[in-house]
């Protein structure tokens, strides 16, 4: 922790989206900074705001030209779910990343202040630690993270016995990873694996933006049956010494090959020879298929702590595929074609956040 000269006078700024000076600044304090994470970077501006038209607030704290903490924000104006201000939206991790109370306190209040201005319902801040034990907090997700041995025997062999079974099993069947510069076999992949789940697909040009926007920091690696076929895939971020696999899909035929913990395998192999000290699995909701994927990994679950400041509402919102009133509409999305759900994607899932 940083403490600051006394009488020091710290400034909050935003980051104008194309200030390629400030952009610098930002992720060179991102890199930096302990508590920030791949989602505190200014890349995540261009995405919020061109793909998915939402206003950003990307805030600084400077004192002395110099910068002591981050806070990205985006407003998302949903029809479905009315008005928020989040830390980030389409992220798993967010907050303040800041080097000292001072400056994360300048920032939270004027994100405040933001909020109250914009009119929304909430503002919600998607922090890994708590900070505020007098704010709502949402304990619904939890995520996975663990360190990555220097040797890739030993990672082999600390995957638990029935998981490194099915390691072995893809292995034996004769699949194989590649690295793909396109998003092109991955959101095949992607959409339908959603499709199925009965959600909606963020859209393409989503992924393609991604790879443009962080290049060899976004990753698609692609595993292949024999045959040549793509049958699993998973979009990574790197970020320092981590990888964190973010997105994935799967054909029918990935479970009877052991294709999913072939592809995590080969992720994980893969970083332990680029030197990666951290394999981040993610985000899950308790009780659900993927939180129990990962027990079964190994990996032990840490709570997130989404805190909320509430302003037009009296509870914490439940905008999760667990909320029973959305069984209805996930229902009707699995039995819709999937060329008509992957149309109708991109208008639901903006609005989602």
């Amino acid at each position: 922790m940083l403490l600051l000269p006394e009488n020091s006078k710290i400034s909050v700024k935003r980051l104008v989206l194309g200030d390629t000076a400030n952009v610098k600044r930002w992720d060179d304090f991102v890199f930096s900074c302990p508590t920030a994470t791949f989602f505190h970077r200014a890349g995540w501006q261009d995405i919020i705001q061109n793909v998915f038209r939402h206003q950003t607030y990307f805030l600084y704290a400077e004192v002395d030209s110099t910068i002591h903490g981050v806070l990205p924000l985006g407003h998302v104006d949903s029809w479905l779910f009315g008005s928020s201000l989040a830390g980030l939206p389409f992220a798993v991790y967010g907050g303040v990343a800041a080097l000292n109370p001072s400056a994360a306190d300048a920032l939270e209040l004027e994100a405040q202040r933001i909020a109250e201005h914009l009119g929304v319902s909430y503002l919600e801040m998607r922090n890994v630690n708590p900070r505020h034990n007098d704010w709502p907090t949402q304990n619904l997700y939890v995520t996975f993270r663990k360190e990555i041995l220097g040797d890739e025997e030993a990672n082999m062999q600390a995957i638990p016995r029935k998981q490194r079974a099915m390691v072995r099993k893809g292995i034996k069947n004769g699949l194989v990873s590649e690295i793909d510069g396109t998003a092109d076999r991955f959101f095949a992949l992607f959409a339908d694996n959603v499709h199925r789940h009965g959600t909606p697909a963020m859209p393409k040009k989503y992924f393609e933006t991604l790879q443009a926007v962080f290049g060899t920091d976004c990753e698609i690696l692609t595993v292949l049956a024999p045959d040549g076929r793509a049958i699993s895939s998973v979009l990574s971020f790197y970020f320092r010494d981590e990888v964190l696999p973010y997105y994935a899909g799967d054909d029918m035929a990935a479970r009877d090959l052991g294709a999913n913990d072939f592809k995590y395998w080969e992720l994980m192999r893969r970083a332990c020879a680029r030197g990666l000290k951290v394999f981040d699995y993610g985000r899950s909701k308790h009780g659900t298929g993927p939180y129990a994927f990962k027990k079964n990994w190994g990996f032990e679950p840490k709570p997130l702590h989404y805190e909320y400041c509430l302003y037009k509402r009296d509870d914490i919102p439940q905008n999760n595929p667990s909320n029973a009133k959305y069984k209805l509409m996930i229902g009707i999305w699995r039995r819709m074609p999937i060329r008509l759900a992957n149309w109708l994607g991109p208008f639901v899932v903006r609005n989602l956040g």
